[in-house]
């Protein structure tokens, strides 16, 4: 046995063990529960200390217990719930008194039987999230309990009839479970009925059973679960149910699997072969879960990037249990003995080895021998110093002082640094220094992409040496990653305005950034006039404006002459070519640039491409790896790699990744990111030498005369173009390539891009700042007041939804959407639905309209591709056709080689049933019940397509003798997008989406009834008011027909 583990035998088998944690501290008090006994107890114990100074844990008292304990978790300081192997939970409580008995309060007696026999069950496992508690038996049922009814709430039979081994809570009303056939299934107690959401094997390799799971503590996606034959296995249930990992750990099945709660770069498992492992992953402070790379979950010396450390090998008997608090680590055994482990060393070393300086008692290691992080009062790690070392060569690190000079002077302040300089990552960091100085209020930068918000957070947490989710945290649309402990926080723009909804004065932070401020969102845009009111009403807010734009004057005009600071970036000589003539396709260009950069070009270096959008990235990447291949054996490797918003953040750190090797024969390897204009200024990738330029980005275009909002391929601004150009000089001299002519760059290009505030769509930002209390819209201090047309159409579109009143107040309704993280249309009918009696499709609906398009269509098998998405086409439309595919989702699994034989994007589709379970959280929050009319009712889909209108009922087109469509009200002459599943022009559809290209389309298309129209939105409908056209005469005709009696009799 290991010097660093002590022990006490009990004259017990001890079959659970856990902390009694007390406010966060380290845990003097345990309990313990015992099997295979006589009479069987669960016992309290305590940590004393001897004359010689030596900690040992004594007996508080004990309570006797019918059949083996197995398993105890709390649920409170004091209470907490046990099972047993005759199928009994009970709920007990440790009075305050240590030297009392213990307290039962309630017990469910004999819950799991087998149904054939009639015979007890063991219940093999309990799971609590809050007050909640589920258990789980050998007769294969899943029972709901809650304190003060004896009988479960809700009991589910799972449809294999098996033993269920385990489960675990991922979050509220969503478990996992594993059975004795190896299966996991993922249940949403929600459901009403007893099938689960997703299943998946444990193992593909060999069949075995389920026997432990564990969630990481903070992204409670990600699962780990141990197998009947000591393998250990990795998920994340976000992307996919394959593994991310799996590995034949332990010599027999494993007992219990537990992430360190501060720590959760540590894992521990114990097995039924007398193993303790401690596994460490030193190169992240998080899991590293990115399937590309060597899995985390490995044996010692793979890459130097796992240590494994058997703490306790080959006991000989079984280790049942292990718990853990900050520093002490406790086990029980199958040989009657408890065991305790001082970690605190262990876990901070490199090489995962314990050293000879640890000690017996269950407090924390002398302060003197290690230097603390002052966030977690825990050692710093190596990693630590190696990122320090890196910090401090920042060009922004020199600056430090006299940033804290003017932060602590003035209350705002405009920071202008350029990319590469380091103040995303470090100016946050000195903001958290002095927030804490001074109070206990956090920090919060915005960024205006999900993408940088996610990837930076990372990064500071590895900085600061905590684990991210804690400390340091990120917040996105969609997805929350911290927690009551974050100090710092990362978002996108538009969750610290909802955070303004529900905190008016954002009294959680003592300090907000708002970085990349020069991109002028429609979120930054708005937050500024926000923030510019706050600060005036809370004199101890700071606020830090950065940009990397040089263009700073009107920052520093807007908030009342702010004091500005300059950063230099750390930038080389980059040589700029343009075409001679412009190019005729840009994307073919492009492409044939990549290429001849990499074959002619002597030195060494990446490229970078700047690309529209997704599609255009993807069918790059294509072309480029085809052109590679043809290119034979002896030419470097060209590494492609994509890069833009929505793809998942795994996938995005590969842009991080070194370049291919030289090969011998001196060819030289590369890699090029191919990126949305996400690059500019958002991200830094090290190593790019070489960039390519076609000078046009995806832009958000609004007419608000017809109404219309499109994303349209513009030409980049000159500022952009220079922002691109600097990236090919961050570490070396560089070149750029721009794709177009020096007379379009100097003449034809504008100086800087429109703020999105001008070319938008104001509808939500007109809700947002409503629910936020600012009624007078007019004298609203924009940075850059939009039209009045404009400002006046959103006023128009929230009161005909009815978010606003006649006099332009917030309405019960609007309070309510403004909660959605949606477009004004799709919470409307998303809250309506519930009227309808079909909220649940709605809300698939939904979630599938809020994610990319999920139909793939392959150049090389576009009619296979075709063929596939008809299987799932509707008759009625798209709306329809994106439900069904949803369905077939969830039916098959979400199986990603399903959806890969389908021809739809699995990613997208995850994205989707994500956005659903947080639409879902937010309808529970607000008693919006979740419904279906019943399948085989003729209604079903009838409710549904009423619902769609409910949101979209300015969104009509209708269907002229001239056998093209036209837009309701503004007259738009439109046609259905080739993508409509429609194989007929119904005579009056909704769309979700009007599409400027060479034509007029209307885009995700459903049909509909136009007497719904006037019965759902008679304020819009008023015929009085209408423009002559055919559909004002139809609506007329059935107008009439529904003031008649005899048709309201019959309606």
């Amino acid at each position: 046995m290991s010097e660093n583990v002590q022990g006490t035998f009990v004259s017990e088998k001890i079959s659970k063990i856990r902390w009694k944690h007390e406010d966060f501290e380290d845990a003097t008090n345990f309990i313990t529960g015992s099997w295979d006994n006589p009479v069987n107890k669960v016992t309290h114990w305590i940590f004393q200390t001897n004359d010689d100074g030596e900690s040992y844990p004594a007996v508080v008292s004990s309570y006797a217990i019918l059949g083996d304990v197995t398993e105890i978790k709390f649920i409170s300081k004091d209470f907490f719930v046990l099972s047993t192997s005759i199928g009994t939970v009970r709920l007990l409580q440790i009075h305050e008194n240590p030297y009392s008995q213990f307290k039962e309060h309630m017990s469910w007696e004999f819950i799991h039987k087998f149904d054939n026999t009639n015979d007890y069950a063991s219940c093999t496992g309990l799971s609590t999230f809050e007050q909640d508690i589920v258990s789980v038996g050998e007769d294969g049922r899943i029972n709901l309990l809650t304190a003060g009814q004896k009988q479960p709430v809700r009991s589910i039979n799972d449809a294999d009839s098996c033993s269920i081994y385990c489960i675990d809570f991922l979050r509220h009303n969503e478990i996992l479970t594993g059975n004795l056939r190896g299966h996991m299934k993922v249940w949403d107690l929600r459901n009403d009925q007893d099938l689960p959401a997703t299943t998946f094997m444990l193992s593909d390799q060999s069949k075995t059973e389920a026997t432990s799971i564990a969630h990481h503590p903070t992204q409670r996606h990600i699962v780990v679960a141990g197998g009947g034959d000591g393998s250990l296995t990795v998920w994340d249930l976000r992307h996919n149910t394959y593994p991310m990992s799996q590995l034949n750990a332990h010599a027999k099945a494993v007992s219990e699997i537990l992430f360190h709660p501060d720590r959760p770069e540590n894992l521990f498992t114990c097995s039924a072969s007398g193993e303790l492992w401690h596994w460490n992953n030193t190169q992240h402070s998080k899991l590293s879960l990115d399937p590309t790379n060597t899995h985390w979950l490995n044996t010692i010396g793979t890459n130097g990037k796992v240590n494994v450390t058997s703490l306790c090998n080959a006991m000989h008997k079984p280790i049942n249990s292990i718990d853990i608090d900050r520093s002490t680590l406790l086990f029980g055994c199958d040989n009657e003995a408890i065991y305790y482990i001082i970690i605190i060393y262990i876990l901070f070393h490199r090489d995962g080895s314990a050293t000879s300086n640890s000690t017996t008692t269950p407090s924390a290691a002398p302060k003197n021998q290690v230097q603390l992080n002052p966030y977690t009062s825990l050692p710093y790690t190596p990693r630590y110093h190696e990122f320090y070392k890196k910090r401090i060569t920042l060009p922004v690190f020199e600056y430090r002082t006299d940033f804290m000079r003017l932060l602590a002077q003035h209350q705002c302040i405009v920071l202008v640094g350029e990319t590469g300089s380091g103040k995303t990552t470090q100016i946050p960091q000195w903001c958290v220094e002095y927030s804490r100085r001074i109070g206990n209020k956090g920090v919060a930068c915005t960024q205006p992409r999900r993408v940088a918000a996610m990837s930076v957070a990372q990064r500071v947490s590895e900085e600061m040496d905590v684990a991210l989710g804690q400390e340091v945290g990120y917040s996105i649309r969609f997805e929350d990653c911290s927690s009551p402990k974050t100090i710092l926080k990362y978002m996108t723009d538009g969750m610290l305005l909802r955070e303004g909804m529900s905190d008016p004065m954002l009294d959680a932070y003592q300090v907000i950034l708002l970085d990349e401020a020069h991109e002028r969102t429609l979120a930054t845009d708005l937050l500024m006039g926000v923030l510019k009111e706050v600060i005036k009403q809370r004199p101890d807010l700071k606020l830090v404006i950065m940009s990397a734009t040089l263009d700073a004057g009107k920052f520093q005009q807007y908030f009342d002459n702010a004091p500005l600071m300059n950063v230099p970036g750390r930038t080389h000589p980059v040589e700029i070519f343009y075409t001679p003539e412009p190019e005729r396709d840009y994307l073919e260009a492009a492409i044939r640039t990549v290429i001849q950069i990499h074959m002619c070009e002597e030195v060494a270096g990446d490229l970078l491409l700047f690309l529209t959008g997704q599609e255009e990235i993807e069918e790059a990447c294509k072309r480029i790896k085809r052109e590679m291949d043809n290119l034979g054996p002896e030419v470097g490797e060209l590494k492609c790699i994509p890069l833009y918003s929505t793809l998942p953040p795994n996938l995005q750190q590969r842009i991080f990744e070194p370049a291919p090797p030289t090969k011998p024969n001196g060819a030289i390897g590369r890699k090029v990111v191919v990126s949305t204009n996400i690059a500019e200024t958002s991200l830094t990738i090290d190593g790019v030498v070489f960039v390519i330029d076609p000078g046009f980005a995806k832009q958000k275009v609004y007419n608000p005369r017809i109404r219309v909002e499109s994303l349209l391929v513009s030409p980049i601004s000159k500022a952009s173009a220079q922002q691109r150009a600097g990236r090919a000089g961050r570490t070396r001299p560089g070149k750029c390539f721009r794709l177009y002519t020096e007379k379009a760059y100097k003449n034809e290009m504008q100086d800087n891009t429109y703020p999105e505030i001008l070319r938008s769509n104001l509808g939500s930002v007109v809700l947002q700042l409503k629910k936020l209390g600012i009624d007078d819209l007019v004298h609203f201090d924009f940075m850059d007041p939009p039209a009045p047309e404009t400002l006046m159409r959103a006023l128009e579109l929230l009161n005909y939804l009815a978010a606003l009143d006649d006099d332009g107040n917030l309405t019960d309704l609007g309070a309510v959407m403004a909660e959605f993280p949606l477009d004004p249309q799709l919470a409307k009918m998303l809250i309506a639905s519930c009227n309808h009696n079909c909220s649940n499709e709605i809300l698939s609906i939904t979630a599938m309209l809020s994610v990319p398009q999920c139909f793939v269509r392959p150049n090389e098998s576009k009619k296979a591709a075709d063929d596939a998405k008809m299987r799932f086409a509707h008759i009625d439309g798209d709306h329809l056709t994106l439900l069904n595919v949803y369905h077939a989702f969830k039916q098959n699994f979400e199986d990603p080689q399903w959806c890969y034989d389908n021809f739809v994007n699995y990613r997208s589709l995850k994205s989707g049933d994500n956005v659903r379970q947080q639409l879902s959280r937010i309808m529970d929050r607000f008693c919006l019940k979740r419904t279906s009319t019943d399948f085989t009712s003729k209604d079903y889909y009838i409710n549904i397509r009423k619902a769609l209108v409910n949101g979209f009922f300015m969104q009509v087109a209708h269907l002229e003798r001239t056998g093209h469509y036209l837009t309701i009200k503004d007259n738009q002459i439109v046609q259905l997008h080739p993508s409509s599943c429609l194989d007929h022009k119904p005579e009056w559809v909704i769309y979700n989406e009007f599409v400027l290209t060479t034509k007029n389309y209307i885009r995700t298309v459903t049909d509909i009834k136009p007497d719904w129209l006037l019965k759902i939105a008679p304020q819009y409908y008023d015929l009085q008011n209408f423009p002559q056209c055919e559909a004002k005469r139809q609506l007329e005709v059935i107008q009439a027909k529904l003031d008649s009696k005899q048709y309201q009799e019959g309606f």
